[in-house]
């Protein structure tokens, strides 16, 4: 079966959705978008769409800031978006690619107001972005993040993410696995598509979202089962570059990334260089938490059955 995507209006094949060169979200990166992860449970055999009605809330958030104007509620996307993976039948871990964007196809035209807003969703086999067990090599980027006054770091707008693209590939050139941007004041901020912790002194530390750190699902997440199933203290504070040396522990987590450990930041090793304890037991019961395993934490799961398709 070739997968099933959502665009103008209505299901199609991926094959057949597609935009003119002159889209402006083409030219302007005018558009927001996010990533939902769908976890195959090969037990009872149903693909897990972990946290989705959050994220679609954070997409509408971000159409209001960029004047994209859907006619989907938040609980219509989340019901598009489980009748596409249901027939997409994916078995096997898939990532979920929404975007609202402004889909008049006009150039030299700066203001949102007069264009045309669309939506489209797809789904594709997505397995793990990067080892979650080999602890990646950071580095700081020359690059900073994006402050608020610029564009609003909270979002996934499309053009912000220029700024990770030129931290990432920075990092990648120069040998390393992932970026680490500080924002303008020196403090660590996040990854380049992660938030990160850091844990030292028996606390769970992060960045708080004032530092241009997104206020993530997955960040939210792990501080809520690390309170709740761990009892650790969860604290969000500026953390300087070079405290991250001193770290115990440092691990980052997003959509894309799950819970990935690091093991050194600008070549300090962060401990041995290998995953740490709390990282590991955090790892674990998220890993079980998003594919429906955990009873408690099963109201943040969309189950969706599937038709047993593989890629």
């Amino acid at each position: 079966m070739p997968p099933v995507v959502f665009h103008k209006g209505k299901f199609m094949p991926l094959a057949d959705a597609s935009v003119g060169i002159m889209t402006h979200a083409l030219h302007y990166g005018t558009a927001v978008f996010e990533g939902i992860r769908g976890n195959w449970n090969a037990e009872d055999e149903h693909t897990y769409i972990f946290r989705m009605r959050e994220h679609y809330d954070r997409l509408l958030a971000g159409c209001k800031v960029m004047r994209i104007r859907l006619p989907y509620s938040a609980q219509e996307l989340c019901d598009i978006t489980t009748q596409m993976v249901e027939k997409c039948g994916y078995a096997q871990d898939i990532y979920i690619r929404p975007i609202a964007y402004k889909s008049e196809e006009r150039v030299a035209i700066l203001n949102l107001d007069p264009l045309a807003s669309s939506f489209s969703v797809l789904a594709i086999p997505f397995g793990a972005y990067m080892d979650l067990e080999a602890a990646a090599r950071c580095c700081t980027s020359s690059w900073r993040r994006m402050e608020d006054t610029m564009i609003p770091p909270y979002l996934k707008i499309s053009g912000l993410y220029v700024n990770s693209i030129l931290a990432k590939t920075e990092a990648v050139l120069a040998g390393f696995d992932e970026a680490i941007l500080l924002n303008q004041h020196g403090y660590v901020s996040e990854g380049t598509g992660e938030n990160l912790f850091m844990y030292r002194g028996g606390k769970l530390i992060t960045p708080p979202v004032e530092d241009n750190a997104l206020p993530g699902i997955t960040r939210n997440t792990v501080s809520d089962i690390a309170r709740n199933e761990f009892g650790l203290q969860v604290v969000e504070r500026h953390i300087p570059r070079s405290e991250l040396y001193l770290a115990d522990e440092v691990f980052l987590t997003g959509t894309a990334a799950h819970l990935t450990p690091v093991g050194s930041v600008d070549n300090h090793l962060i401990s041995d260089g290998n995953m740490g304890p709390i990282t590991r037991q955090l790892q674990t019961m998220y890993f079980d938490m998003v594919r429906g395993k955990v009873p408690k934490y099963i109201h943040w799961c969309t189950q969706v059955a599937t038709k047993l398709v593989s890629a």
